[in-house]
């Protein structure tokens, strides 16, 4: 066992960012930029135990399967719920991001929840060791995604960020490189699709499949009433007579399904900003919220939330890409981001 020189390492490994996500993985290479975004599924034929496609392959497969491959969302509200399938779907990940053998495994920063305990960080640290990486850092998603927007994060003033993605939506209020307040809500974009879901099942008696209950949310999804209304048609099966139906849903009903979910999230970041000290409100008040992750997109979304916050929102560019673009910026200069790191391991390679 002996420890690589830093010099030597970095010019014969290729480093790597992810943003590990529960509805979509993005990989970031460093000298590169943004180099893979994958959905985070993975299909595995139960027979022989082996993985038979990852990413937008096996979510292809989702609902179309035969009985002995399942095809599985490794990552459940943005933490491990299943280690071996992330571990290959890691392993897959890193392969793909190298267009060149490197003698060495990379340097990888890792986005994770905010508030995640100490064995779900344990976890996601092992699970890339093992796909094959040098050296692990882990950093809280909020972190990420504020250093990705470029927000003021090392200055003495207070920044709110709202990171609404696939399985959570987290909430923080930063300060001089730290998190001063934060909330992780179990609320996010597959929340909206199950409400979507459960939804046309109780109204129209049709039952859909994930898929169509997302593809329902980027089609038709707002929160506040459009000026034109939106409308799609999708198909499903009939609950009553169990043969295939078609039918029409409009951006009111998605309003009306989604109303408790988005209800929740605007409750919880007022929580988060009435435990706040009343200089970083103030900071808040002044500069607005800044709002990111997929569910940044979702129509009317901005506007509700100032309106409800009483405080300017914006919406940040590219919302989709900003926690994996921040961990890209903790690997340009490790050192210099180390204190926004969660907690960091020795890179020790074998002789």
């Amino acid at each position: 066992m002996f420890k690589l020189p830093k010099k030597i390492a970095e010019r014969l490994s290729q480093d790597i960012g992810i943003d590990l996500g529960t509805a979509n993985t993005l990989v970031y290479v460093k000298g590169k930029g943004i180099v893979i975004t994958e959905p985070s599924v993975v299909a595995v034929n139960q027979k022989t135990g082996q993985v038979v496609a990852v990413g937008k392959e096996a979510r292809d497969m989702i609902g179309r399967t035969p009985t002995h491959i399942t095809a599985v969302r490794p990552l459940v509200e943005g933490v491990i719920s299943d280690f071996e399938v992330t571990e290959e779907m890691l392993s897959y990940l890193i392969q793909k991001s190298h267009t060149e053998r490197m003698p060495f495994g990379p340097r990888v920063v890792i986005g994770v929840p905010s508030g995640i305990t100490n064995v779900e960080i344990r976890a996601v640290r092992d699970a890339a060791r093992n796909a094959g990486s040098r050296e692990v850092f882990i950093i809280e998603e909020p972190m990420a995604a504020a250093l990705g927007a470029r927000l003021p994060l090392e200055a003495p003033i207070g920044t709110m960020l709202i990171d609404i993605g696939g399985g959570t939506t987290d909430i923080a209020i930063m300060s001089l490189g730290g998190i001063v307040r934060s909330k992780n809500v179990r609320v996010a974009g597959d929340a909206l699709n199950q409400d979507i879901s459960a939804y046309i099942r109780s109204e129209f008696k049709i039952l859909i499949g994930e898929r169509t209950a997302e593809d329902i949310k980027i089609a038709v999804g707002s929160v506040t009433k459009q000026i034109t209304p939106l409308q799609t048609t999708i198909r499903g099966r009939d609950l009553v007579t169990g043969l295939p139906r078609e039918i029409v849903v409009t951006d009111s009903d998605v309003r009306e399904a989604i109303q408790s979910s988005v209800s929740t999230i605007v409750e919880a970041t007022k929580e988060v900003i009435e435990s706040a000290p009343p200089e970083v409100v103030a900071d808040v008040m002044r500069v607005g919220v800044y709002l990111t992750g997929g569910g940044a997109l979702l129509r009317g979304l901005p506007q509700l939330l100032a309106q409800e916050l009483k405080v300017p929102v914006h919406v940040v560019e590219d919302p989709l890409t900003t926690v994996v673009r921040g961990t890209g910026l903790v690997l340009e200069d490790v050192e210099k981001f180390r204190s926004v790191l969660v907690d960091d391991d020795e890179g020790i390679i074998q002789n």
